[in-house]
């Protein structure tokens, strides 16, 4: 049986994207470059048509995600026209992320294209000699071998030099090529000025605990003094919670979720003072008061809620899935997958917008704004369930990371801010 006259590209991502960061920014990171995955697949997509002057029949992308999760950048990429993604795990190991499975992929794609010879040229994009034992098969086979290198930042060789030394040919994709799809990101700097705290976290950081949680913390510290004595410890006491959050005004340690069941939810939606009153004064939260930042933890029911301790004015929401049809689902698919970049903020962003704009009702919406910052516990899990597929969890504990979480929300709030400003903007002169 003779070779099919066309090609096939298998890209090792992690060599492609990291030898141009190098090149473009200077270290092999890829966070430093931004990338333009339509544009770099039509790139290598002529240049290997034009190189085995044969038709491209697939592109194969292999690269690694923690857990196999696939990244926005994987989504999209696995809907283009003649691409399949590949993934292999990603694992952190003294603070460096590496590879794993990703050259066996690449070495067992090789072989068995060419055993069934499926094509009569192979392009790879890779510089790993562990590859070495595919290529010879493949030539083996008849298949024609074509190598293709990043310019390296240095000018020396960036890939094995056994591998260069069998390949039939060998192409570079120089500075001229790459930054036609690849950009080294402004950083603004060397060591750019931390992020302020974000206000949401300032508020729950700062603001004052109920009379019962300083009980429990003063008998924590009392706890933690004692057992400092008998180890022989000098650890002065601790006057309430640590001071591990440096730079939130009045921050006495990080509230448990029982802890926030007992504030008050308005009293979050605009930060303390820098001195929180004492606890028996008339600003302190009283105790029973609720708060539900996260609607996951510190559910409190009250009486004459609704169904499993709901209150009747949340459980009147409906949730994005009862608003959406089957049509707009399809199309939310195509838009996440196609357009949005799965940066947290972002994603609360698109899940708000989607939402108020199927409303049936706009009250909904200024409804929803004075519940600030809490998020009814129905629509609260639904937005986090859809960051998840954007391969925001977490590394091996399947949550989100808190900061992330915090972001989400943050992006959800903004949009509903917007949507109620402008509501009641145009209601205002009406009114009048």
């Amino acid at each position: 049986m003779e070779h099919v006259d066309r090609c096939v590209v298998l890209v090792d991502a992690g060599y492609l994207l990291g030898a141009a960061a190098s090149l473009l920014a200077g270290e092999p990171a890829r966070s430093r470059i931004t990338v333009d995955h339509a544009a770099l697949i039509l790139g290598l997509r002529e240049r290997a048509e034009a190189d085995t002057e044969q038709p491209l029949l697939r592109i194969y992308w292999f690269d690694g995600a923690p857990d196999r999760v696939p990244q926005p950048e994987h989504r999209r990429l696995r809907v283009m026209p003649r691409v399949t993604v590949r993934l292999g795990a990603l694992t952190r190991s003294d603070g460096r992320w590496a590879q794993k499975g990703v050259d066996a992929a690449m070495h067992a794609e090789l072989t068995e294209l060419a055993r069934n010879r499926a094509c009569s040229d192979v392009v790879l994009v890779t510089g790993d000699g562990d590859l070495l034992p595919g290529l010879m098969s493949a030539k083996e086979h008849g298949v024609a071998v074509h190598l293709w290198a990043v310019q390296a930042a240095d000018g020396d060789y960036n890939q094995s030099e056994d591998l260069v030394a069998e390949a039939d040919e060998r192409r570079v994709l120089d500075r001229a090529w790459i930054t036609k799809a690849v950009r080294a990101k402004d950083l603004g700097g060397i060591c750019p000025p931390p992020p302020a705290p974000r206000p949401e976290i300032a508020a729950i950081l700062s603001a004052p605990l109920p009379e019962s949680a300083l009980a429990a913390s003063a008998e924590r510290a009392a706890e933690a003094q004692a057992a400092a004595g008998r180890g022989g410890a000098t650890t002065p006491p601790a006057e309430h919670g640590s001071d591990s959050h440096p730079g939130v005004a009045g921050a006495k340690g990080v509230p448990t979720p029982k802890d926030l069941a007992s504030l008050r939810g308005p009293a979050l939606a605009h930060p303390p003072a820098p001195h929180p009153p004492a606890p028996h004064s008339p600003g302190t939260p009283p105790t029973g008061a609720t708060l539900r930042w996260s609607s996951d933890k510190g559910w409190v029911e009250r009486p004459g809620a609704g169904t499993a301790g709901e209150p009747p004015e949340t459980a009147s929401l409906p949730t994005l899935a009862q608003l959406t049809s089957a049509e707009q689902r399809w199309a939310d698919r195509e838009e996440d997958i196609t357009t949005v970049g799965g940066d947290p903020f972002e994603v609360g962003q698109v899940f708000a917008r989607r939402w108020m704009e199927r409303l049936p009702e706009s009250s909904h919406v200024q409804k929803l704004s004075v519940m600030y910052p809490r998020v009814p516990h129905r629509i609260d899990g639904e937005l986090l369930r859809y960051a998840a597929r954007f391969g925001l969890l977490a590394h091996k504990d399947d949550q989100i990371d808190e900061h992330d979480r915090y972001a989400i929300r943050a992006g959800f709030w903004r949009e509903i801010d917007v949507r109620a400003a402008a509501e009641h903007a145009s209601v205002g002169p009406a009114a009048e």
